[in-house]
């Protein structure tokens, strides 16, 4: 029987891992500017400043691309929840330096959406920013976690933004919203990379705790949802849209990163970590 790891045993036992970690996913994300992506020309005061108020025949996108941008911006902008949320279980060493460069990282995606849907008009502004600041009001809390619980939970978090992002530009609305898009897509493929490979390094070091960390995150997986006018949830009009369909989490979050960490082929468990494994015979790809 393998002996159980407590969380601080574990956040020194992986500080090694960590850092390295971080330092990939640095030396791998390209650098690059939330500015160059808002198209600066196309804007123009609004009525306070004397110019036009905005009006719904200025957008020019899609019911479709203004549903999806709008979630972004909403979830994007609840990033202290998130951060706060992150942070209490990593307020260590190189663990907090990833916090802090993960939330830079996020912060910038807002930065760009928001900025790109004012300059062109794409959305109500007012009607956004009172749903920006009822969905920040209630933000974010999770239920308590352990490390391992917290770490495969936000690499499964992360590879679905990913493919959120990758089904927003794939609507081929328009150059820049396409653009958008995919730069955000990759930063989340590299953050599910990092967790991911902390998740590996945990399945290395305590076998059974991890694999039933990420059974249990796999059957009470949720993505962050908002609230949209008339009540309705995004995770309910998104999958209408094609855009994000919990029903495909299976096939497309989970089962690509059980494969990456050989869920189905290692030889390492004990008795607890095959019934954790068992759990998840129908993800195995």
């Amino acid at each position: 029987m393998q002996t159980l790891l407590t969380d601080r045993e574990l956040l020194e036992s992986l500080a090694v891992d960590v850092e390295l970690n971080l330092r990939k996913h640095v030396e791998a994300a390209e650098e690059w500017q939330p500015h160059e992506f808002v198209p600066w020309d196309d804007g123009r005061n609004f009525a306070f400043l004397g110019g036009t108020d905005w009006e719904p025949e200025q957008s020019e996108l899609s019911a479709d691309a203004k549903l999806a941008l709008t979630v972004c911006v909403l979830i994007a902008d609840n990033l202290p929840s998130y951060h706060r949320e992150i942070g209490k279980y990593l307020r260590t060493g190189a663990w907090w330096r990833w916090v802090g460069r993960w939330t830079a990282e996020e912060n910038r995606h807002e930065i760009m959406i928001r900025n790109y849907l004012m300059v062109t008009r794409s959305v109500d502004p007012i009607e956004l920013e009172r749903l920006r600041m009822d969905h920040m009001t209630k933000g974010f809390r999770r239920p308590a976690m352990h490390l391992l619980d917290v770490l495969a939970t936000c690499a499964f978090e992360e590879a679905a933004s990913a493919i959120r992002h990758r089904n927003i530009a794939a609507l081929g609305e328009n150059p820049m919203v396409t653009a958008i898009a995919d730069r955000i897509a990759v930063d989340d493929e590299l953050q599910s990379v990092f967790f991911a490979n902390m998740v590996a390094a945990g399945l290395d070091l305590a076998p059974d705790q991890t694999m039933r960390a990420i059974a249990d995150r796999v059957a009470d997986f949720h993505v962050p949802t908002v609230t949209l006018p008339a009540g309705r949830s995004s995770d309910e009009v998104l999958a209408e849209a094609g855009l994000y369909d919990r029903a495909k989490e299976g096939e497309l979050v989970f089962t690509p990163l059980l494969k990456r960490w050989n869920i189905f082929t290692r030889s390492d468990f004990g008795a607890e970590g095959e019934k954790a494994r068992d759990e998840l015979t129908h993800l195995r790809g």
